[in-house]
C-alpha cells in the first residue's frame, strides 16, 4: 500500500499497519485459524489504528476531551466480526457543552480514517440523542445494541450504555417487532430463501443478518446480544447454541475468502466462488455429486438451521402469554382430551404437553388435525415439541406413526409446510430415510432454484394450491379422490438425484421402500411406484413430442392405464414445474400439457371425461369452417381447415385464423409473408411465417438464421404443413434487446429478414451477434451433449432429440446441418431452459422413411461435430 507524499505520519504509519495486518491474517485464514479469531485480530488492528489516529487528532488540535467525549464502535465493528473490508462504525459520544470541541475533531477522523482506506460511518451525538433516535428508527438501534467501549471517558459511556439498556426494555415488543419488520424487507431485497443460486452471505435468508437479528432481539428482550449469555440464561437450548455457533465460523470464513480473494468488500457468493471455494476448502465429490454441491449443501444446512433458529427465537421474544392463554381458554374447542383448536392455531393442553412432545406419533396427530382444520400450531406447543426432538436421538416405531403420517398426507391445507417442520425436526427422514441424503442437495444448473428436498416439498404446496384453479389442473386435482399417493409421490419424486444412476430408476427403489415402510396397500403402492418412476414421461411427451400423433397419445393412455393415474400424472407434472421457481410453469407449457392429458383422458374414459382444449380447437374448427364455407374458393379453405393444428385454432379467434388463411391463400409460389404478435403475458413474441414449401430448400433453418441473427432468442418453434404445399412455421422468440413489446421498426426489420431469407435466391448467410462475457476462470459445467434417435414413439418419422448449451445461432446450425444431410424435418419442438437447450425433431430421409440405425450414427457424428464447432467459435468471440 502506497503511503502517499500529501499523507500526515498518523495516516502513513495507519496505512502501513493495516496492510501488515492484512498480509498477516490472511496468512492466519489461510492456515486455517478459526474465523472468530481472524476477524477479532482485525478488530484489533482497526482499534490500534482509531486510537492512534484519535489521539494523534487531540494533540495536533490543541483538545483536552477528557471526561467529555468517548469513541463507541458499533454495528459489525462493535461486535468484533467485521471482515477485512467491511464499513467501520464508529459513534462520538460527546457530553452536553462539547459540540465546539467535537466538530472538529469529527472532522479530523473523518479525514484521516478515509485517508487510511478504511469506509467510516461516523455519527456524532449527546447521550440523550443517541438513545432519542434509537427508539424512533429499529436499524440505529439495531447497530447501537452492538456498542462497545473504545477509548474516552468511562464514565460518559457507562451513562450512555445504562440509558440505552433501560429504554429498550421499555421498548418492550413494539421495538422487537419493528427490528424483525426491517430485516424482513432487507431479506425481500437480498433474497427472501435460503436456497439462492448466489446467495449474499450477509444479507440473505439465514445468512449473517439473521445471526445477527437474533442479538438484536436478545438485546431488546433480555439485555443480551451474545448468543452464549443467552444460552448461560436458558434463552437458548443447547441444540439452538451450538447451530448458531457452527454457522457463524463457517459463514464468517466464507465471507472473509470473500473479501480476501477480492481485495475489496464482497459478499455475493456466485457460481465462480461456489466452484473456487469448493477446491480451496477440499470438499470432495462423488461420481453423483459434484465438489461445489457438496459445499452449497454445507452452506445450505447452515443457512437453514440459522433461519430455523432465529425465527423461533424471535416468534418466543414476541409472545405474549396472558393474551395467548384467553384465547386458548375462552375461544377454543377440546379435541380428544388432548388437544384444543382455537380460531388461528391448534395446540396441545397443559396436561397432555409432555405426553405429545415425547412422542412422534402424537406430533403428527397434531399435524393431522392442524392440517383439517387450516391452522398453524400454537408456539407454546411447538416451542415444547422442538426442544424435545432436538435433545434426543429418535428412533421411530413405526405402525401408529405411519397411520398418522398417511392421514397427514391426505388433505390438502397447510400440508406444504408443515411438511416443512417435520423436515426441520429431523422426523420426516425417520418416516421416508432418503430425505436425509437429498437434505440441502442442490442441482449445479441454471435451471433449478432450490435445493432437492426444497424443491420436493414445494411441489407438493404446488399441488394443493391447484385446489384454487378453475380450470382444467385444478379439476383433475379436486377430482383425485386417494391425494395421499399424489403428494406421496411429489414429496418424494426427485428423491433419487445425487446418484450416478438415472434419479428416476434410483426414485422407483425409493418408492418401493417408502411403500413397504409406510405400509401402504398393494394398489397404492403400485400407482406411488409409477409416478415415481414416470414423473418425467408427460413433459417429455408433452412438450418434446408431437401430441397430435394419434399413436403416440394410445401409447401414453395404455401406458397411465387409469383414468385417476392420469389425472394424478398430470397434476404431478404441472406442480414439479411450478416447483421449479416462479414462472416455469408458463401459459405455454400448462396449454401443451392439459392438451396431451385431455387426448389421453378421451382414450381412457371416453368423450365424457372432458378434453376442454380438445373441444374448444373443435368448437373453434366449426366456426372457422362455416365462416369460410361462405367463400369463393370454399373447398380450398376447407382442406386447409381440417389441417390446422390444435395449438394453432386454440391460440387465435376463428376471425384471426380466416385473416391469416386468406393471406395464404393469396400467396403465389415464390411468395412468403411473415407477421408477428406480442404475448404480454410471457413476455415472448411470437412470429409466424406463411409460405409454399417449393419456394426454397430447407425453409426451417433458413427462418432460424434470421431469426438468430437478430440477437433473438427461439424459445419455441412448431412446423405445420397444410393442403397444396402450404407451410405455416411459428416461432416463439425472446428479445434481449427489448423490455415488453418490440417498436414497430424492429419487427418491421425481422419481418423483412424473414422474407429474404426464403424468397432470395443467394440469401445473405446470418451472423449472430458477438458477446463479451468476461474472463470465467472456474466457467459454470454445461451440460453433455446428448443425441438421441427414437423410431418407435412415432408410426411415421424418426425423432431426434438433441441436449445440449445454448448459444447465439445454435438452432440454425443444428437445422441446417439436417437439411445438408437430406432429412425433412416435419415437426420441430423447440424448448430452452435457460442455459439448456432440448430441440425435437420429427424427420424422415430423402425417401420419406424412418432414417436406418445404420444412418444414424453419420447423422450423430455431423451433429456432435457441428456443435462443437459452434461452441468453439462462440467461446473465441467472447
Amino acid at each position: 500500500m502506497a503511503s502517499g507524499p500529501g499523507f500526515r505520519p498518523s495516516v502513513r504509519a495507519a496505512r502501513e499497519r493495516l496492510a501488515e495486518g492484512r498480509e498477516k491474517l490472511r496468512a492466519q485464514h489461510d492456515g486455517g485459524s478459526p474465523s472468530f479469531q481472524v476477524c477479532a485480530r482485525w478488530t484489533d488492528v482497526l482499534d490500534t489504528v482509531v486510537i492512534d489516529l484519535y489521539e494523534s487528532a487531540l494533540a495536533d488540535l490543541g483538545l483536552d476531551a477528557a471526561g467529555r467525549v468517548v469513541l463507541v464502535p458499533h454495528g459489525g465493528y462493535g461486535r468484533r466480526d467485521g471482515a477485512l473490508y467491511s464499513d467501520v462504525d464508529l459513534m462520538v459520544v460527546h457530553a452536553l457543552g462539547a459540540e465546539q470541541q467535537v466538530a472538529p475533531l469529527a472532522q479530523r477522523l473523518v479525514q484521516d480514517i478515509f485517508d487510511v482506506g478504511l469506509d467510516l460511518g461516523l455519527s456524532v451525538r449527546t447521550v440523550r440523542q443517541a438513545c432519542q433516535l434509537a427508539r424512533r428508527d429499529a436499524e440505529v438501534f439495531s447497530s447501537l445494541a452492538e456498542s462497545r467501549f473504545l477509548c474516552g471517558s468511562v464514565s460518559l459511556y457507562r451513562r450512555f450504555m445504562d440509558q440505552f439498556l433501560r429504554q429498550s426494555r421499555s421498548a418492550g415488543r413494539a421495538m422487537i417487532v419493528a427490528i424483525d419488520e426491517a430485516r424482513c424487507e432487507e431479506r425481500a431485497k437480498f433474497g427472501d430463501t435460503v436456497y439462492l443460486l448466489a446467495p449474499n452471505v450477509k444479507r440473505s435468508h439465514g445468512a449473517l443478518r439473521d445471526i445477527q437479528l437474533l442479538r438484536w432481539v436478545g438485546f431488546a428482550r433480555y439485555g443480551q446480544t451474545d448468543p452464549e449469555s443467552l444460552y448461560r440464561a436458558g434463552e437458548l437450548s443447547t441444540h439452538d447454541f451450538r447451530a448458531l455457533r457452527r454457522a457463524s465460523e463457517f459463514l464468517l470464513k466464507v465471507r472473509n475468502e470473500l473479501h480476501f480473494h477480492a481485495g475489496k468488500r464482497n459478499d455475493v457468493l456466485d457460481r465462480d466462488e461456489q466452484i473456487r471455494m469448493a477446491e480451496k476448502f477440499g470438499f470432495a465429490g462423488d461420481d453423483g455429486v459434484l465438489p461445489v454441491e457438496r459445499f452449497m449443501q454445507e452452506y445450505f444446512r447452515h443457512t437453514s438451521e440459522v433461519r430455523d433458529v432465529t425465527a423461533h427465537f424471535v416468534a418466543t421474544a414476541k409472545q405474549r402469554p396472558w393474551r395467548q392463554q384467553f384465547a386458548n381458554v375462552f375461544l377454543s374447542h377440546r379435541m380428544d382430551h388432548d388437544f384444543w383448536v382455537g380460531p388461528t392455531t391448534v395446540g396441545a393442553t397443559r396436561r397432555s404437553l409432555d405426553k405429545v412432545r415425547g412422542s412422534v406419533s402424537q406430533v403428527l396427530r397434531l399435524m393431522d388435525l392442524a392440517n383439517r382444520y387450516g391452522r398453524s400450531i400454537d408456539h407454546r406447543t411447538w416451542q415444547a415439541i422442538r426442544e424435545t426432538m432436538a435433545a434426543q436421538e429418535m428412533t421411530l416405531p413405526l405402525g401408529a406413526a405411519a397411520e398418522r403420517f398417511l392421514s397427514l398426507m391426505s388433505q390438502p391445507g397447510p400440508l406444504g409446510e408443515l411438511l416443512r417442520q417435520l423436515h426441520n425436526l429431523g422426523v420426516l427422514e425417520k418416516l421416508v430415510p432418503a430425505m436425509a441424503h437429498a437434505r440441502c442437495l442442490i442441482q449445479f444448473n441454471d435451471y433449478h432454484k432450490f435445493t432437492v428436498d426444497e424443491h420436493c416439498i414445494r411441489a407438493v404446496e404446488a399441488a394443493t394450491k391447484f385446489i384454487q384453479d378453475e380450470g382444467p389442473l385444478g379439476h383433475a386435482y379436486r377430482s383425485i379422490g386417494n391425494k395421499r399417493v399424489l403428494h406421496l409421490a411429489l414429496l418424494i419424486h426427485d428423491l433419487g438425484k445425487g446418484f450416478v444412476e438415472d434419479h428416476s430408476e434410483v426414485g422407483l427403489r425409493i418408492a418401493q421402500e417408502t411403500a413397504a415402510r409406510l405400509r401402504l396397500p398393494n394398489s397404492e403402492a403400485e400407482t406411488l411406484c409409477f409416478l415415481v418412476h414416470k414423473h418425467l414421461v408427460m413433459s417429455h411427451l408433452g412438450l418434446r413430442r408431437n401430441v397430435s400423433d394419434e399413436a403416440l397419445v394410445v401409447n401414453f393412455a395404455v401406458e397411465v392405464g387409469s383414468p385417476e393415474v392420469l389425472q394424478m400424472l398430470y397434476v404431478l407434472t404441472c406442480a414439479d414445474f411450478a416447483a421449479v421457481g416462479p414462472g416455469v410453469l408458463n401459459r405455454w407449457k400448462l396449454e401443451l400439457l392439459t392438451e396431451l392429458y385431455h387426448a389421453a383422458m378421451r382414450h381412457l374414459a371416453g368423450d365424457a371425461s372432458g378434453g376442454l382444449m380438445h373441444d374448444k380447437a373443435e368448437e373453434r374448427r366449426e366456426r372457422l369452417a362455416a365462416r369460410v364455407a361462405k367463400r369463393e374458393d370454399a373447398e380450398w379453405y376447407l382442406e386447409q381447415v381440417a389441417l390446422l393444428p390444435a395449438s394453432y385454432l386454440t391460440s387465435n379467434s376463428p376471425s384471426e385464423t380466416e385473416a391469416i388463411l386468406k393471406r395464404l391463400h393469396e400467396l403465389s409460389s415464390d411468395e412468403a409473408i411473415s407477421w408477428s404478435n406480442y404475448r404480454p403475458e410471457t413476455g415472448a413474441v411470437e412470429f409466424s411465417i406463411g409460405t409454399n414449401e417449393s419456394i426454397t430448400p430447407g425453409i426451417f433453418h433458413r427462418l432460424c438464421g434470421a431469426l438468430a441473427s437478430h440477437g433473438l432468442q427461439i424459445l419455441s418453434a412448431e412446423i405445420h404443413t397444410l393442403a397444396h404445399g402450404l407451410v405455416l412455421d411459428q416461432f416463439s422468440v425472446n428479445d434481449p434487446d427489448n423490455t415488453g413489446k418490440p417498436p414497430a421498426d424492429r419487427l418491421e426489420e425481422v419481418h423483412r429478414s424473414l422474407v429474404a431469407a426464403l424468397c432470395n435466391e443467394t440469401p445473405t448467410p446470418p451472423s449472430f451477434r458477438r458477446t463479451w462475457q468476461g474472463e470465467h476462470p472456474f466457467p459454470p459445467p454445461k451440460v453433455p451433449t446428448r443425441i438421441r434417435f427414437d423410431n418407435n414413439t412415432s408410426q411415421q418419422f424418426t425423432i431426434i432429440d438433441v441436449f445440449t448449451h445454448d448459444r447465439a445461432g445454435l438452432l440454425y446450425s443444428i437445422t441446417r446441418a439436417l437439411f445438408e444431410l437430406g432429412l425433412s424435418i416435419s415437426v420441430a419442438k423447440i424448448a430452452t431452459h435457460l442455459d439448456q437447450v432440448v430441440d425435437v425433431f420429427y424427420v424422415t430421409d430423402e425417401g420419406g422413411n424412418k432414417v436406418s440405425e445404420h444412418a444414424q450414427h453419420a447423422i450423430r457424428e455431423r451433429l456432435l461435430a457441428e456443435i462443437d464447432q459452434g461452441a468453439s467459435h462462440a467461446s473465441s468471440r467472447s
